[in-house]
């Protein structure tokens, strides 16, 4: 039996590798959930390696003066945490939630590529990443995953991407992408508030 000539390497470098394609697919799944999690621990270090004495300015307190937040739901943030939220939550869902289940879009599930812009689709999508941060955790046990596919995925894909959903004048067609934000409800004149 004949073995490969191996070409000599400098010393200190390693040998190249190959990967099968398929086996490139699941690895750009990994290094994007990866990549997702790195900055969500990021966005959490940097909550909590703020100083004890530090004062959080006005625009982006949301403790109602008792010195801890009220909510963590992104809807009741202001300012700058809102704003550092959203980011985290944009790149959770651009690199784990869009690919993994991001299906195609038709007429029977639009979605917009502008979603941050639709406050409905921010406040379930947030929801949706708060209860995936628990029930993906250790302690949630090994059926947490399941837990969230059936009681927070399906549903909240369901709502998003359903025909009369918060994107329905959006993106029906993946090569004609479209942008519009419906009109909010209005009370009627004369109605008490």
């Amino acid at each position: 039996m004949e073995h490969p000539i191996m070409p000599d390497f400098p010393e200190g470098s390693s040998e190249p590798f190959r990967l099968p394609d398929g086996d490139l697919d699941d690895l750009a799944s990994t290094l994007a959930r990866t990549v997702a999690e790195v900055r969500q621990h990021g966005a959490l270090l940097d909550r909590l390696s703020s100083e004890p004495g530090e004062q959080p300015d006005a625009s982006t307190d949301n403790s109602g003066g008792r010195g801890e937040p009220t909510s963590v739901f992104i809807m009741a943030l202001g300012g700058d945490a809102y704003t550092a939220e959203l980011r985290a939550l944009t790149d959770w869902v651009d690199y784990l939630l869009l690919p993994v289940y991001g299906r195609e879009i038709s007429s029977a599930r639009p979605w917009c590529f502008q979603w941050q812009e639709h406050p409905e689709a921010v406040a379930r999508l947030h929801g949706l990443w708060l209860a995936w941060q628990q029930l993906t955790d250790v302690e949630a046990g090994l059926a947490g995953p399941a837990t969230w596919h059936r009681d927070h995925l399906d549903h909240t894909m369901a709502q998003l991407r359903a025909p009369d959903g918060p994107f329905a004048a959006c993106t029906t067609s993946p090569t004609r992408a479209a942008h519009r934000l419906l009109p909010m409800p209005v009370s009627a004149p004369g109605a008490a508030a």
